[in-house]
C-alpha cells in the first residue's frame, strides 16, 4: 500500500482485524477508524454470557481499547464518530461527531467498510417502550445487565429461536428468571433440519424454558411506558422483560446510498479479495456476501470466525500483499446450559432447492465410553451426497463434549471428505473423550451403508 490514507468504517471484528494488518504490513501507512459505539474490539459473542454472570464485567470482552490502539499501533481509532456518507468521486466520508453533532469531510486512498449487521427490530405497536432489548453492541450488552441487575425481572420473554435467543434464554435461566420463547418455526434453529430442531427443543424443556412454537410476534402491551406483555397472533405472555433475537440483517444502508453494489440480503458485494465494485472501496465483516463452499452459490451469514478472517484478508490487500477468502460453510455451535448444539455445510431444504440427490442418516451415542463418568448423550446427522458419498453437511446436538466434534465435519467438508474417508480418519480414543468409535465415525458408516 505504500504511504496511503486507509479510512476504515467500523471498529470492531473485521474492521480492527484489518487495520491491525494494514500496520504490520504497511508501517508507514496513515490509518483512521470510524466507530460510532464508544468501543472497539469487542467480543459480540460473549455478551449472552456477560448478561447471564458468567462474565464478570465487560472489560473482559474488550481485547483493544482505541487508546491501546492509538498508542500501541498507531491506529487512530476514533469512537463515537459515526461515517454518514460516502462520497466515492471525490474519495471521501462525511463524519458526525455524536458527542456534539459537529460534521466534516475527512479524505482517503482506500477504503473499507466494516459495518458490521444491526438486529431485526420490526416497527409494531409498543415496540419502543422500555425494557425492550436487542443484542448487538457491547454497548447494548451492558445495558441489559444493567436492567436485569437493577429492575430485577421476574418474567422474560424471548422472542426468537436462532442463536442469539437461545443464548439470551441460557442466560435469563441462569438469572433465575422464568423464560418464555416464542419462534415462528415447528422447531427452534432454523438453521438445523427439524428433526435435529426438535432435539434442541426439548432441551430448552428441559431446561426450564416454556416453548411457543409456530408464534410470530404481533406486538407489545405496555405500561406507564414499559413493556408488560408480548402479543403474538395466538396470545398474550406477560413480560417484565424482552429479549428479541429474530436474526441480523447486513448493515449495508450507507454503502448503498454511495451506489455500491449490494448482493444476497442486500450484503454488499465483494470478490475473493474482499474488493467491492467501485475502485478504491473494500468491505468485510457482517455486512458482506460470501461463497457458500458447496452450494457455490452466493451465501450471507454473521459469525465473529468469518468476519476476523475476511478482516485479515482485507488488511493483506491494502497493504499490497495478495490473498483470497475462499469462502464459508456456516459451521457455527452454540448451548443452552448442560446442551450443546452445532452445524456445518447444507442441510436438506438446501439440498433440495439445489437439486442433490442425497442421503440423510442419524446416530444416537454417547460422548465418551458409556462407562466412564460423565459420558452425555450426542445425535449425529449426516447429509451425503448419492452414488458419490460426498459429505454435504452435517448436525450435531449433545451434552458435553458432543459440539466441538462439529470441526470434524467442516474439516472434511473442506477437504471434499467422503463418509468413507471420514470412516477411515485416525481420531483419537480415550474413555474420558470417546467411545472406541468416536460418534462421527459411527455416523459416517450408518451413512456409507445408506449410500
Amino acid at each position: 500500500m505504500g504511504k496511503q490514507r486507509l479510512v476504515v468504517i467500523g471498529g470492531d471484528a473485521a474492521g480492527m482485524s484489518a487495520a491491525s494488518k494494514v500496520r504490520r504490513d504497511s508501517p508507514e501507512s496513515e490509518i483512521l477508524v470510524f466507530e460510532r459505539s464508544p468501543h472497539t474490539s469487542y467480543s459480540a459473542c460473549g455478551l449472552p454470557y456477560y448478561v447471564g454472570g458468567l462474565v464478570d464485567s465487560a472489560e473482559e470482552l474488550i481485547s483493544r481499547t482505541p487508546e491501546a490502539f492509538r498508542d500501541k499501533y498507531r491506529i487512530d481509532a476514533r469512537v463515537r464518530h459515526e461515517v454518514v456518507e460516502i462520497d466515492t468521486r471525490a474519495a471521501r466520508v462525511r463524519v458526525r461527531h455524536l458527542e456534539n453533532d459537529q460534521e466534516w469531510w475527512e479524505s482517503y486512498d482506500q477504503l473499507l467498510i466494516a459495518t458490521g449487521a444491526v438486529p431485526f427490530c420490526p416497527e409494531m405497536p409498543g415496540s419502543r417502550a422500555a425494557g425492550i432489548f436487542g443484542l448487538s453492541t457491547l454497548q447494548s450488552g451492558i445495558r441489559l445487565r444493567k436492567a436485569v441487575d437493577e429492575d430485577k425481572p421476574k418474567r422474560a420473554v424471548v422472542v426468537g429461536g436462532g442463536y442469539i435467543g437461545l443464548e439470551m434464554a441460557e442466560a435469563m435461566v441462569i438469572r433465575g428468571i422464568e423464560v418464555s420463547l416464542v419462534t415462528r418455526g415447528d422447531e427452534v434453529m432454523e438453521t438445523l433440519d427439524p428433526d435435529m430442531g426438535a432435539l434442541v427443543s426439548e432441551a430448552l424443556e428441559d431446561v426450564g424454558v416454556t416453548l411457543y412454537r409456530g408464534e410470530s410476534l404481533e406486538g407489545f402491551e405496555t405500561s406507564d411506558g414499559r413493556v408488560s406483555a408480548v402479543l403474538t397472533n395466538q396470545r398474550a405472555l406477560p413480560a417484565d422483560i424482552v429479549i428479541l433475537g429474530m436474526g441480523v440483517r447486513p448493515n449495508s444502508s450507507l454503502a448503498k446510498r454511495a451506489g455500491i453494489p449490494l448482493g444476497l440480503r442486500d450484503a454488499i458485494r465483494v470478490n475473493d479479495r474482499m474488493k467491492t465494485r467501485v475502485e478504491g472501496v473494500w468491505a468485510a465483516g457482517d455486512c458482506v456476501e460470501s461463497l457458500h463452499l458447496i452450494s457455490r452459490r452466493p451465501f450471507y451469514v454473521a459469525l465473529g470466525t468469518v468476519a476476523n478472517k475476511q478482516g485479515v484478508v482485507a488488511g493483506t490487500n491494502l497493504a499490497g500483499g495478495y490473498a483470497t477468502f475462499p469462502g464459508v460453510l456456516g459451521t457455527a455451535v452454540t448451548k443452552v446450559c448442560k446442551y450443546e448444539v452445532a452445524r456445518t455445510g447444507l442441510h436438506e431444504k438446501d439440498l433440495r432447492e439445489l437439486g442433490f440427490e442425497f442421503t440423510s442418516t442419524v446416530i444416537q451415542s454417547r460422548t465418551r465410553a458409556g462407562y466412564y463418568p460423565g459420558s452425555g448423550r450426542i445425535a449425529v446427522k449426516l447429509l451425503a451426497e448419492k452414488k458419490s458419498g460426498r459429505l454435504l453437511g452435517g448436525q450435531i446436538v449433545g451434552e458435553e463434549g458432543a459440539a466441538k466434534r462439529i470441526d470434524v465435519l467442516a474439516t472434511a467438508l473442506h477437504a471434499g471428505f467422503t463418509v468413507q474417508d471420514m470412516i477411515n480418519l485416525d481420531l483419537c480414543y480415550a474413555p474420558p473423550y470417546s467411545p472406541v468409535w468416536d460418534p462421527v465415525q459411527t455416523a459416517a458408516r450408518k451413512a456409507v451403508k445408506a449410500g
